[in-house]
């Protein structure tokens, strides 16, 4: 202990002695090792939210705050060491803030609307959404702008301002979505046979629910074809897989039952 003490001794004296140089130094030092403690305690805080599974959409967020809160306290605390009077400071900051505020009204707007998604939740990652004349799954939400990933495998950036104040539509949220399809036959062909070829391959295609059940009923007698409303339900990350998949199936179950699908006609009479 008595050797502890002598060897930090020194340290002591500079510090009690030194001039505002040697203060300098010191806050130099306090900050650059504040800064890597709270770089690890944002690192352990992160691992501890993924340890308890986390909502992975609001993760980021409550990181980033956590890591600038502590980061903002070990300013003022090293402002203060160097005796600079921190609630002058303060104010001079929220000039500043208000200043640069003004200046940036669109990303200030948009900060507030990824708060509020944050907040209110109305998506989250990964949910297939449309917004902004946008389909999309959610990628990433951040504090300025939300990413999604559009089935043509596109990245989309969307500004929060204008998401959280337009019409969202969430086809996650409710655990299925209803995919609606629609064939034409002739009319020349048997309806009932008809419905019954395409309910044998709605149950039979990977990925469609059984409940509820699907549906298919003539929605439309169209100028050239008795047109026939398909409505099978699935998941939201399985829609185009039964989009596509049921679409090709009918038409080789509606041929094989010799049933047509007719191309557009018109009849054109003719006076003498």
């Amino acid at each position: 202990m008595e050797k502890l003490k002598e060897t930090i001794a020194p340290f002591i004296h500079f510090i009690e002695t030194g001039s505002f140089f040697s203060k300098i130094i010191i806050a130099l030092l306090i900050f650059f090792i504040g800064w890597n403690i709270i770089s690890i305690i944002t690192g352990l805080f992160k691992k501890y939210l993924k340890k308890i599974k986390f909502d992975i959409t609001l993760e980021p967020f409550i990181t980033n705050l956590v890591l600038w809160v502590l980061r903002a306290l070990l300013f003022i605390s090293t402002a203060s060491y160097l005796g600079i009077e921190t609630t002058s400071f303060i104010a001079i900051l929220g000039t500043v803030g208000l200043a640069v505020g003004l200046a940036l009204q669109g990303s200030l707007s948009n900060f507030a609307g990824g708060v509020l998604i944050l907040l209110l939740r109305p998506f989250k990652v990964g949910d297939l959404v449309d917004m902004q004349d946008h389909l999309g799954v959610v990628k990433e939400i951040k504090l300025f702008k939300t990413i999604l990933l559009s089935p043509e495998n596109k990245t989309i950036l969307l500004p929060n301002g204008a998401v959280s104040n337009g019409n969202i539509v969430n086809y996650t949220v409710e655990g299925l979505i209803r995919v609606d399809l629609s064939v034409g036959i002739s009319y020349t062909s048997n309806i009932k046979k008809a419905k019954e070829t395409i309910l044998e391959v709605l149950h039979s295609t990977e990925y469609v629910l059984k409940t509820p059940a699907p549906f298919v009923g003539v929605v439309e007698l169209g100028d050239s074809s008795v047109n026939l409303a398909v409505r099978p339900y699935s998941k939201p990350e399985h829609y185009w897989d039964v989009y596509f998949k049921v679409y090709e199936d009918m038409k080789l179950a509606l041929d094989n039952a010799g049933i047509e699908i007719p191309f557009p006609q018109l009849d054109v009479h003719t006076d003498k």
